[in-house]
């Protein structure tokens, strides 16, 4: 289902792809937002820069389509290096990694998106790989194995993750950089739309990029996305001009509200409140009502909507909150609050 989403911030399609490439900034001072982390790997590249050697190992964490690729991409750009890109499931075996390794340039960087699916065998291989830059190959069977070391270049990993909970910690304490994506402010939003507008040879008024902004869920791959479906709106029912009025007509089209929540979205949120009396409700019991898988739910839906600040996690399980109730035009029960706090509690 959530491939399937228009505002999924996972990819959709070839289009996604070829889109997402040529509006990703290939240097440090055109990319949009992130202020503190930009402003720290700056410190980081020039650092690297003064000492001649390779920047420290880097982990990129945060929810999907933030730009955690494109940042990688720009540290490589930005240190004059090359970038070998593979992800963690396309890595099945010890000899894949080794393979990889070992073709490494001095300085090159290896990103490896999804780095918390790696196999836990071929996880092991990184470990001398990273702090000693040389690998241990097993060569034979039996008695008559033998183990061969492997001096490797000095290069650089940057790993990728959207739930860095579930990296091991050997594997997280070799990053010398942690660095952590949050979901953008719509002023951020507002100017990475104007930018793709401006690549894409688009004509749009400030007022109509900020409707798409306010409604792309803090992400700028879903703010492209959008931006895109627009302008179909545009050409078709319009005179290619993307203004607010015909922003927001396209997204109400799209079921798209204000708060940039979809039918999914409110899916979840009618279960909460009419099945379940606003919670609390388990995971899985929740998922299975929206015929959807719990890693799913918790990975891809719930994030924005923690953040919006319309489901909470207790240790029962999730609840609608009160901005929940009015969002889907509910009344609020006035034992809202002492049904899920504790009729003492103060929130």
């Amino acid at each position: 289902m959530r491939d399937e989403r228009l505002i999924s911030p996972h990819f959709i399609g070839e289009e996604d792809h070829q889109e997402n490439t040529t509006l990703r900034p290939l240097k440090l001072a055109d990319y949009i937002g992130q202020s503190k982390v930009k402003d720290n790997i700056q410190v980081f590249i020039e650092a690297a820069r003064g000492r001649a050697e390779s920047i420290d190992h880097i982990l990129l964490s945060g929810p999907p389509g933030l730009g955690k690729t494109t940042l990688a991409a720009i540290i490589a750009n930005e240190l004059g290096k090359p970038i070998r890109k593979t992800s963690g499931p396309a890595i099945e075996r010890p000899g894949d990694l080794a393979a990889i390794l070992t073709n490494l340039e001095p300085g090159e960087i290896l990103f490896i998106d999804e780095i918390h699916r790696l196999n836990r065998t071929v996880e092991e291989i990184m470990y001398p790989a990273m702090e000693d830059y040389a690998i241990d190959i097993v060569i034979g069977k039996g008695p008559g194995a033998r183990t061969l070391c492997l001096d490797l270049p000095p290069f650089t990993l940057i790993g990728a993750t959207t739930r860095p909970g579930l990296l091991s910690s050997p594997l997280r304490d070799r990053f010398g950089i942690n660095c952590r994506l949050d979901f953008y402010n719509t002023q951020d939003l507002l100017l990475i739309i104007e930018r793709a507008a401006a690549i894409m040879g688009l004509s749009i008024h400030k007022q109509g990029a900020e409707e798409i902004a306010r409604r792309a869920r803090g992400t700028p791959r879903i703010a492209n996305r959008l931006l895109r479906r627009v302008w179909d709106f545009a050409l078709v029912k319009g005179d290619g001009v993307i203004s607010a009025k015909l922003a927001k007509m396209a997204l109400n089209s799209l079921e798209i509200d204000e708060c940039g929540l979809d039918n999914v979205d409110r899916m979840i949120l009618e279960a909460l409140i009419n099945k379940f009396g606003g919670g609390p409700v388990g995971l899985e019991t929740l998922a299975a009502v929206v015929s959807e898988e719990g890693d799913t739910l918790s990975d891809v839906y719930e994030p924005y909507l923690i953040k919006l600040g319309l489901i909470q996690k207790t240790p029962r399980g999730r609840v609608a909150t009160e901005s929940a109730y009015r969002h889907m035009g509910y009344p609020v029960s006035p034992s809202w609050k002492s049904d899920l706090f504790g009729a003492d509690t103060e929130v």
